[in-house]
């Protein structure tokens, strides 16, 4: 399949010109007529708001003198107004130069203030100014227009691969796990294995690829609920148990482990540390998962585990696809002879690196932090939570 992204040609900049004398609004034209500048008219302040509300204006250059409504009131009503607050006004007066009304005019939000008869040179030449800004402005648009489509079809790609290779991997995980029930040769067992092992691996990528083009695209959002952080971290250790057998890893906790977190998220976080911790730490070291409740405005999570990471890797753990090996020190597992990934998770060596990424990321959504500390054969990481969720009510 090709994608085709169109990027948008740069419309005019359209400029409001208000004045009650048709001829200075046709002088107007003939100073300032450019390809690329449209200049749209109106005859007073009435007229003016109305097409305010029609156009989208680079700058506005308005007449002080106007009948029922002058260049300043109009000026006090277009700063009023969220649409049209940001427009810049050039001032235009047949009056002789007076400070009191140069700094009305300036109070009222003029980016400049020009006496008549108007120097056509200089008046080009201002305009030109806000026209480039203006033209700066809509690019800067039109490029993050162009970036939130890139991530919609990055999002709905990684949602299409996630489905459409969901199904054939699931046949492929239920015919390996059928063949080693009833396949009957115990010679083929380490075959059924290493494809169920392999082909469960794949799914977790997909799934964290999906999971990443939804950080990135924005999509996704914490429920913060008052929740026992202990409870949810001991619900993982079980899970875990049930695969590596009880005394793998133990759990502590101290003071109030209650904080408004988002116990789904939370619930992968600690998944993808430990699982990390499982696969690449010491095997002969257990795991220590530890709550501390005892500050008033955070809570902090440990995952404790033997073995340490490289130095020149640990500065790097949480960027998202920077797997690359290392030597396991002190005993640990990181890296090694499978040459895995020391940011794996989940059982999976030789991975994409995103585990912690997104461990990262859904620890920033909460508004907390994660850190690593590694040295003299153990590697920590740290978790500390506020125990109000910025997102929360």
């Amino acid at each position: 399949m090709t994608l085709r992204m169109t990027i948008p040609m740069s419309t005019p900049i359209k400029i409001l010109a208000v004045d009650d004398i048709a001829s200075n609004l046709t002088a107007l034209d003939a100073v300032l007529a450019k390809p690329d500048v449209e200049i749209v008219h109106a005859s007073s302040g009435a007229q003016a708001l109305e097409l305010l509300l029609e156009h989208e204006f680079g700058l506005a250059i308005l007449d002080v003198h106007m009948p029922e409504m002058d260049g300043f009131e109009l000026a006090d009503l277009m700063r009023g107004s969220k649409r049209t607050s940001q427009i810049p006004i050039l001032f235009l007066t047949a009056a002789g130069e007076d400070s009191q009304r140069a700094f009305r005019g300036y109070a009222s939000g003029a980016v400049d203030f020009l006496f008549k008869p108007i120097d056509a040179r200089v008046l080009a030449a201002k305009v030109d100014v806000f026209v480039q800004l203006a033209r700066n402005k809509q690019q800067m648009a039109e490029q993050l227009k162009t970036a939130e489509q890139l991530l919609k079809t990055n999002e709905m790609l990684m949602a299409v691969l996630a489905h459409d290779l969901r199904t054939p991997l699931s046949a492929i995980i239920a015919s390996a796990s059928f063949l080693g029930r009833f396949g009957g040769e115990e010679k083929l067992r380490p075959a059924t294995d290493r494809i169920q092992r392999s082909s469960e691996r794949m799914a977790r990528m997909v799934d964290q690829l999906l999971h990443v083009a939804r950080l990135h695209g924005g999509r996704v959002h914490i429920n913060p609920l008052k929740e026992d952080v202990h409870a949810i971290c001991a619900a993982i250790v079980d899970e875990y148990e049930v695969a590596y057998g009880k005394g793998r890893i133990a759990i502590a906790s101290h003071g109030n482990t209650m904080a408004q977190v988002d116990p789904d998220l939370m619930a992968q976080v600690m998944t993808n540390l430990i699982g990390n911790a499982l696969h690449h730490g010491d095997a002969q070291t257990p795991i220590a998962v530890h709550v501390d409740g005892e500050q008033t405005a955070r809570v902090v999570i440990t995952v404790r585990n033997g073995g340490a990471i490289e130095p020149a890797v640990l500065p790097h753990i949480f960027e998202a696809f920077r797997s690359g090996s290392s030597a396991a020190q002190g005993g640990g597992g990181y890296g090694g002879a499978s040459g895995g990934s020391a940011v794996a998770v989940n059982g999976m060596s030789q991975g994409l690196g995103l585990g912690l990424y997104i461990t990262r990321e859904l620890v920033t959504l909460h508004g907390g932090t994660v850190d690593a500390k590694s040295g003299e054969g153990e590697t920590v990481f740290e978790v500390t939570l506020p125990r109000e969720s910025p997102n929360g009510d």
